[in-house]
């Protein structure tokens, strides 16, 4: 009867400990990420008696701030959402999903897509676990079109950079166009063009057979997923704000103006399909869109740029290629590139 006892005193140990921890950790995160802009101003300007206002000057602090800011977003970001998803069966998604009505099913799983790290590496996979658990096909990609879209880094950065009006439209055209593109692959029967394999696809190890994951377990876990994560994408953020701060600092107006300025009717189709090649997350390709707005670009076409960039890219492409087949992979290229495009022009004509 003791020994019981013992473990459950352990845990309870263990627990407090792994939760006192995470507290100074996220004290730790606080006052990095609140530093950090200030702390370059003082290296720059103050130790090294830089002029912050010079072209160079200002590309390199913009360069170094973004970089540590966003890599702190994405660590301190997916390590919470990590923790979450610990707790996240499909089989749960899909047990909640059945009777419901299909915009409410779309709607909530473009929401859950909006809450999960924003890397195409985190979202085919959780994908996968939905179509293996059974959910319906236009459901799973409404989540997959919305998680790399919209994501909490994405919404505070783009609110930070650009206020809270493009944002909100930024979220409600990501969040309508995975509602949208869900809504017509529920019209279509697809899973004939899905590999074999993903409808074989174990459930995740925890949690499974009814395992309750314990505190220390899931910050493993999230700890684990996150390490991942972070070593996949770092070098895109670097790339992507490195071409931001290359645009912020020396690109000029005009040469925005003369292939994607407000002067061209196909601006938006030309920001689309330069974007798609560029492969980057949403962290990486902010910076980047924040220079382009800043030099003059229509903000419809900002958008379509950003969103072109972040949901369709070669990686993803080549990644996908290995869960659906050609005709399905081609199906939702077209309509989700179709779909930004679409936005992309609305928003120039609203905004």
């Amino acid at each position: 009867m003791n020994a019981p006892m013992r473990v459950s005193s352990g845990q309870r140990g263990a627990t407090a400990r792994t939760a006192a921890a995470l507290a100074g950790l996220a004290l730790l995160w606080a006052g990095l990420f609140a530093l950090n802009e200030v702390g370059w101003d003082v290296l720059l300007g103050d130790w090294l008696g830089l002029d912050l206002n010079a072209r160079v000057v200002d590309a390199v602090r913009f360069f170094f701030s973004d970089v540590v800011k966003i890599l702190l977003l994405l660590v301190g970001m997916i390590f919470v959402i990590g923790l979450l998803r610990t707790t996240l069966r499909p089989e749960r998604v899909r047990t909640f999903l059945e009777g419901k009505p299909l915009f409410l099913s779309l709607g909530m799983a473009a929401v859950l897509g909006a809450l999960t790290p924003f890397c195409s590496c985190s979202s085919i996979p959780i994908f996968i676990g939905f179509v293996a658990a059974g959910v319906p096909l236009g459901v799973t990609f409404a989540f997959l079109i919305a998680s790399p879209l919209v994501n909490e880094v994405a919404v505070v950065m783009l609110a930070d950079m650009f206020g809270w009006e493009v944002t909100g439209a930024y979220v409600a055209a990501g969040l309508g166009l995975a509602i949208g593109a869900g809504w017509v692959f529920t019209r279509m029967s697809l899973g004939r063009w899905v590999e074999d394999f993903v409808f074989a696809a174990p459930v995740a190890a925890l949690g499974a057979d009814g395992h309750r994951p314990t505190l220390v377990e899931r910050v493993a876990a999230a700890r684990d997923e996150t390490r991942e994560i972070l070593g996949r994408v770092w070098a895109w953020v670097i790339v992507g704000v490195a071409v931001g701060a290359g645009v912020h600092g020396w690109v000029p107006t005009e040469f925005f103006a003369s292939y994607a300025g407000p002067d061209n009717p196909l601006a938006v189709v030309v920001a689309t399909l330069v974007g798609i090649p560029l492969y980057s997350n949403a962290a990486g390709v902010i910076p980047i869109a924040e220079a382009l707005w800043a030099k003059g670009m229509a903000t419809g076409t900002v958008m379509a740029f950003m969103m072109g960039t972040v949901a369709l890219s070669i990686p993803e492409f080549i990644l996908l290629k290995r869960v659906l087949k050609g005709p399905l992979l081609g199906l939702f290229f077209g309509t989700v590139a179709a779909g930004i495009m679409i936005i992309g022009f609305f928003v120039n004509a609203v905004f």
